[in-house]
């Protein structure tokens, strides 16, 4: 199996897939100053932890000699890295984020025009210590407008006393560490779900995107902002509906172990040109395509 053609043809088609992913992770770490020693270590230990997870009760002698052929590395150096890696770090909800959300989708904290209200910073809700204290009773409302003060995400009026919105969208303002937060569980999510997708191993996750050439920068600035629109209707419906479901299987009774993650993206760039596009008094070209849909 392991020589044949078909799976000798997959692992160059993973090797491209690798270039292809590879790229931007590069230019983030090249921007922030990760060496490639670092970035090598980092991705040992991620070799030794997924190939250690296919049999995760084998005896510790035997994973060794079964971990070292599967990545290639030294049973030494694979002993090395199960004896001091860290375990990975799991997506934790921001209560920045879900404070924005409630604020966003709630009816109780939304104006006549359905827009998120501006609100009192203290007393029962519709307050801002209300609505605190929903999200978590671990923090002191205090500490959490300061933080959402920071970012850029609230305004607070001191002459009365209350808080509003900053902006529609939950983007944090010079807080680079946040902004790398949401790279790790947007981005690693979405990789997670797709992968799963192609290796069949487990309940197939929506992936789903449209894509096309042929646009003028007039146009995808228009799309972007129809998505942007889009997306604002999409996330009160699935906030509303969360939070609803959260509050029935609490009542249930239900085990709440499970988490999801529903998102949009848009990403646009100029296109690789195999032919010239004609100009306005050119005769029309047969064209390769004009949008296409993935979906797995």
């Amino acid at each position: 199996m392991a020589n044949s053609p078909n799976h000798s043809n997959i692992s160059e088609r993973v090797e491209k897939l690798l270039v292809r992913l590879l790229s931007p992770l590069t230019r983030l770490c090249l921007a922030n100053g990760v060496t490639v020693s670092t970035v090598y270590e980092l991705l040992k230990q991620s070799f030794v932890r997924e190939a250690n997870a296919l049999h995760p009760e084998a005896p510790l002698h035997g994973s060794l000699s079964r971990i070292s052929n599967a990545t290639g590395l030294t049973r030494r150096e694979v002993a090395r890295i199960m004896k001091s890696e860290l375990p990975i770090r799991r997506p934790k909800p921001s209560i920045a984020a879900e404070l924005f959300a409630r604020w966003s989708s709630d009816p109780a904290y939304r104006g006549e025009d359905y827009k998120p209200a501006t609100i009192r910073r203290l007393g029962a809700s519709p307050s801002f210590e209300a609505l605190a204290g929903s999200v978590t009773l671990d923090l002191h409302y205090r500490s959490i407008l300061d933080e959402m003060i920071r970012l850029g995400i609230v305004l607070y009026n001191e002459g009365n006393d209350t808080v509003s919105l900053a902006r529609s969208e939950f983007v944090p303002i010079g807080d680079e560490n946040q902004m790398l937060d949401f790279l790790s569980d947007n981005a690693g999510d979405h990789l997670a779900a797709s992968v799963q997708n192609v290796l069949g191993n487990g309940d197939r996750h929506l992936e789903q995107a449209v894509f096309a050439d042929e646009l003028s920068g007039e146009s995808v600035e228009k799309l972007k902002k129809m998505a942007a629109e889009e997306w604002k209707k999409i996330r009160s419906f699935f906030v509303a509906e969360i939070l609803s479901m959260i509050e029935s299987d609490r009542a249930a009774g239900r085990l709440q172990d499970q988490r999801i993650r529903i998102g949009i993206y848009t990403f646009n760039e100029p296109a690789e040109k195999s032919e010239e596009l004609p100009n306005a008094s050119s005769q029309p070209v047969k064209r390769k395509y004009l949008f296409k849909e993935s979906e797995r």
